[in-house]
């Protein structure tokens, strides 16, 4: 093959047009990857609008990918890495190894992350090329279109969980049943929590037993949703996977001493929580980042352990700029996933 598809967005707010670009070759360090399947993020949006610095155009994004390794770098075999292995490409999309959070071993907030789609070319396309550093492994349970979404969406709620403060046994709640919540319940369940799932409307209470949810509270109902958790005994943990600041911040009189509030959903709004509703009962708010590639690699093995798969709507390549419109007006319920 000498050229492949993309689908690039040519100005800051752009259209998406599909275009051919030659093949290249991958650098020391460095993967192709014959993309299968990538989702589509409302973060995109960042990059599409240029609401980031250092976005250049024309652009191609998408940072929830998963395919096969087509050709290795100079480096990467020794790796580990072959052709034809199965791997994703998440949000973290490699590090700088040098600024002070990666000389600590936190690279997920490296002060260089190379997000795909921002620091190289993104998923929205039939093939592209990425560090052994971003790479994580596809388990055999899980197809392409499930596994791609699990490298944004999947990770930061799963690792929101496991890196919270709950406990088996431990009422959490997610608030939210959208990309994000769908997934969050799932792997609530999953982990031993009693769970509580907090959406708009009670036509929503089915889907979330069918999720797995011990408990179902709708937020437009005469009770509050902090009354509601308090009936319950008080949350140790919120998952706000729901880009609404304001939704989040009515949770934190329903968490329990030392409870905490774990803010996944991105809002420019700020959060009105006052002081004193911290103080008095020890309680802890604190935003969380995605994951590395190992994160990743953990959340797709736990994934295939418990029969957890995201709901996915899939489209094809030429029809990405639909898909994104989708997306973005919300008609797309749960993930769009673009199959190159």
């Amino acid at each position: 093959m000498s050229s492949y598809r993309v689908a690039q967005v040519g100005v800051a707010g752009g259209g998406f047009e599909v275009v051919e670009r030659e093949v290249r070759q991958p650098g020391p360090g460095h993967v192709r990857i014959a993309v299968e399947a990538c989702g589509i993020c409302h973060s995109d949006t960042f990059f599409v609008n240029a609401g980031v610095p250092g976005v250049s155009f024309p652009l191609v994004t998408g940072h929830e990918i998963a395919g096969r390794i087509d050709a290795l770098g100079e480096g990467t075999s020794d790796r580990g890495w072959r052709v034809g292995d199965r791997v994703a490409v998440g949000w973290f999309g490699g590090s700088c190894g040098y600024c002070t959070p990666c000389r600590q071993g936190d690279f997920i907030v490296c002060e260089n992350l190379k997000v795909p789609g921002w620091a190289y070319d993104g998923g929205f396309a039939e093939m592209t090329v990425a560090p052994v550093d971003a790479l994580a492994r596809i388990p055999e349970g899980l197809s392409a279109t499930a596994a791609a979404p699990m490298g944004c969406a999947g990770v930061t709620t799963f690792n929101g969980l496991r890196r919270s403060a709950a406990g088996p046994g431990d009422l959490v709640a997610v608030l939210g049943l959208g990309g994000l919540g769908h997934l969050g319940v799932q792997y609530a369940v999953a982990m031993g929590f009693e769970t509580v799932a907090i959406a708009r409307g009670a036509e929503k209470a089915d889907f979330a037993k069918q999720l797995g949810a011990h408990h179902y509270v709708d937020s437009t109902a005469d009770t509050e949703v902090a009354e509601a958790l308090r009936e319950l005994g008080g949350a140790k943990v919120v998952l706000a996977t729901a880009g609404n600041a304001e939704a989040a911040a009515a949770t934190v009189e329903g968490l329990r001493p030392r409870g905490e509030l774990v803010v996944i959903g991105a809002d420019n709004a700020p959060l009105e929580i006052s002081p004193l509703q911290l103080l008095m009962s020890a309680k802890v708010v604190r935003g969380h980042p995605s994951g590395t590639a190992q994160d990743v690699q953990d959340t797709l093995a736990f994934s295939a352990l418990h029969g957890i798969h995201p709901m996915v709507e899939t489209v094809p390549l030429e029809q990405a700029g639909e898909a994104y419109e989708r997306m973005l007006s919300g008609a797309a319920r749960f993930r769009m996933v673009l199959t190159p």
